[in-house]
């Protein structure tokens, strides 16, 4: 396995704790509120952040996450055509500078979903949470709703503009689950809430650029055997979300990589069984003891903890990584 980690595309604490634990490889956005500079469809702006984390030593691995506006492509709305072609831009640039992994999602509207970021943990930790009950249920705007059949319409197009582009530049690109995997949320349709939607969503391409982020949070709340699922699309895993959840889809808090329902040392050895030897990354931890004004869920002493405990892991199991 490759060991990530999600660092922002402008240099911060997060690069130097990230490197001094071992990390090599990076992930990034670089949506240009992150960047400050051009969306990355532009050459020489994710040139430019490629250069930097190399400066640090890290190798660009990947990008995740919407890297420019989605709204048209997502909605289906007048635009979009062009918006696909600036997708695919960013597909070539990929390719021509090696970085071989775009983890994306077909959330419209909405994206990731808290309604609590500072509930206290093991040791008064904070720690993010999801009700429902607690959302806040006014719909949005009529023209923000989309029904899922027509996301459905609006994810099979963007695959039919964007797979040969991938596929042509290397670039996997991994479809990440809707966090929470709930639907409709706040009159929006979602699509991606369970693996029956992974398996409609892979046989619409047999392109090797078309892959899943196996999020194991996320499947776990799905309700499904969660190494049952891994093993299910084991052919398509391009990159993993290494994390854990207590609850339902409905009503969960993020944990501790050790203090949470899922036998996560099983899980590691489970990846190295079924063939996965892409990149991995530890994703959402607490905030501990000073960090309370961090972003939520990507503090640095909670990374550090959950890395070493999956560094220890692999190491314990023989499980080689770089």
């Amino acid at each position: 396995m490759i060991l990530t980690d999600f660092l922002p595309p402008q240099r911060d604490r997060s690069w130097d704790y990230a490197r001094q634990a071992g990390v090599t490889h990076a992930i990034a956005r670089c949506h240009p509120r992150d960047t400050g500079l051009p969306p990355p469809w532009d050459r020489d702006a994710l040139r430019t952040v490629q250069r930097n984390f190399a400066a640090a030593g890290f190798t660009l691995l990947g990008l995740e996450g919407d890297e420019f506006d989605m709204r048209r492509i997502k909605l289906g709305l007048p635009g979009r055509d062009e918006d696909l072609a600036l997708y695919c831009r960013l597909l070539a640039n990929m390719g021509e500078l090696g970085i071989g992994l775009l983890c994306y999602n077909f959330m419209a509207t909405l994206g990731w979903c808290r309604t609590q970021t500072h509930v206290p943990t093991r040791g008064g930790a904070l720690t993010n949470r999801f009700q429902l009950a607690a959302l806040d249920a006014t719909p949005v705007a009529a023209e923000e709703q989309v029904a899922e059949e027509k996301l459905w319409e609006n994810y099979t197009y963007f695959l039919r503009a964007v797979l040969p582009a991938a596929e042509k530049a290397g670039v996997a690109m991994g479809l990440h689950p809707d966090d929470p995997p709930l639907s409709p949320l706040r009159g929006v349709g979602r699509i991606f809430t369970n693996p029956e939607a992974f398996a409609r969503a892979m046989a619409l391409s047999d392109s090797p650029a078309h892959r899943l982020t196996f999020c194991q949070a996320n499947f776990r709340l799905m309700g499904c055997d969660l190494p049952a699922t891994a093993r299910r699309f084991a052919p398509r895993i391009a990159f993993v979300h290494f994390r854990d959840v207590a609850g339902t889809a409905s009503d969960f808090t993020e944990t501790f990589h050790d203090a949470g329902p899922t036998d996560m040392p099983a899980m590691l050895r489970l990846y190295h069984e079924i063939g996965f030897r892409g990149p991995i990354r530890v994703d959402h931890v607490p905030s501990l003891a000073g960090e309370e004004d961090l972003p939520h869920g990507y503090a640095y002493l909670g990374r550090l903890f959950a890395l070493g405990y999956m560094k220890g892991i692999l190491d314990a199991s023989g499980i080689p990584y770089s």
